[in-house]
């Protein structure tokens, strides 16, 4: 178990992507099971991808004291709103605080009257780690027969 202290969180740099990539195919694998779907579109994001939404907002990365990245969670604003998405932790990693620590991060970084993301209706441990740090449902979407997805938000 990974001591909690030397544990750092920090933005990411563009060496970083493909790193955070590779541990998004492994972090997501998870949810692709739960939804019966291989192909889920984290599962299948480029690299270009991931270089676009570094330029368009902010990556974070929780690194161990060997530089190795644990976790890392992504936003960007629009509209006087904070869109926060792709929460990853290493599957070893989980329940360790590392998703609570980066959630927190992204929000004091980049302080916003509203936050928002959304996850899988069947992703119950992460809706309650976001209604645990004071996010609410507002919205369920049906994306697919069987597919929803559940918004939370966060009011300042």
């Amino acid at each position: 178990m990974e001591d909690q202290t030397s544990i750092d969180i920090t933005k990411a740099q563009e060496a970083d992507l493909q790193e955070i990539l590779d541990l998004q195919y492994l972090a997501y694998q998870s949810e692709a099971k739960l939804l019966n779907n291989p192909y889920i579109p984290p599962l299948t994001q480029t690299l270009q991808e991931v270089q676009a939404e570094f330029e368009k907002g902010i990556i974070l990365k929780a690194v161990d004291k060997n530089d190795c990245i644990l976790g890392s969670v992504r936003a960007f604003s629009r509209d006087d709103t904070l869109h926060i998405g792709k929460l990853i932790v290493r599957p070893d990693m989980q329940g360790q605080k590392i998703g609570t620590r980066l959630l927190i991060a992204v929000a004091h970084l980049w302080p916003h009257q509203r936050y928002e993301l959304f996850t899988s209706s069947k992703s119950v441990r992460n809706i309650k780690l976001y209604e645990r740090l004071g996010y609410q449902i507002f919205k369920e979407q049906a994306v697919s027969p069987t597919l929803n997805f559940i918004y939370l938000e966060k009011i300042l």
